[in-house]
């Protein structure tokens, strides 16, 4: 249940989503997608408890007879808590009748990514007054081959310990200086036993799976 002071913020997010620039076939485009405001209308309606009550009265009325009140509503999925360490999970396969096919689409995503538009207003580990929730890549699985068969491979950046963050993990605190730039340091490719230094250019045009990142402090 959602106070009044609740449901007037419940679809405000920390920063315009609307001024978004947004290129399609993104990550970022993929995330305003999956946080965006769906109307449930028709076959798709809300079982209102506090409707029915209003309807039909008390609750142990209506098990009996099965009446229930249905009623058209929002449904909006954002961030309510910026963790430490980001992990965003490519889908890459679809599905067409009885058979899987892998997606070997190149989605474009950044170094630094910027969460603000996908978290709730009242986001927590977030200061009081910022719009910001920036994030810094530092390791990218990548996978070849086919639905049967392929092969993993990493992107990892070497790069200094982070002890701020280390602190938001035990602590849970909120950032107290924000950085803008990517975290520096060195990417390696990881096959197997082989490892070998790559540009950040090559890690940003790699088949994404899984990306990995890290809280701007």
């Amino acid at each position: 249940e959602l106070s009044p002071e609740d449901s007037e913020t419940a679809f405000c997010t920390l920063a315009n989503r609307e001024d978004l620039n947004l290129e399609e076939g993104s990550v970022q485009y993929c995330l305003y997608q999956f946080t965006r405001n769906e109307k449930l209308t028709e076959t798709n309606k809300l079982l209102c408890d506090v409707c029915t009550q209003m309807h039909y009265g008390p609750k142990k009325n209506i098990k009996s007879e099965k009446k229930y009140v249905y009623t058209n509503a929002r449904k909006q999925m954002l961030i309510s808590l910026a963790p430490p360490v980001l992990t965003l999970h490519l889908k890459r396969f679809q599905q067409g009748g009885f058979n899987l096919r892998k997606v070997n689409k190149h989605v474009k995503f950044p170094e630094v990514i910027d969460l603000a538009p996908f978290c709730t207003a009242k986001c927590k580990n977030v200061a009081e007054g910022e719009t910001k929730v920036l994030y810094s890549l530092y390791g990218v699985v990548e996978h070849s081959g086919t639905m049967r068969s392929g092969h993993y491979t990493a992107y990892a950046k070497m790069r200094n310990m982070n002890n701020n963050l280390s602190d938001l993990v035990l602590r849970g605190q909120a950032p107290q200086a924000l950085e803008t730039e990517p975290v520096k340091g060195q990417w390696f490719h990881i096959s197997d036993t082989h490892v070998q230094a790559v540009s950040a250019a090559k890690v940003l045009n790699s088949q994404a799976y899984l990306l990995f990142y890290e809280r701007l402090l």
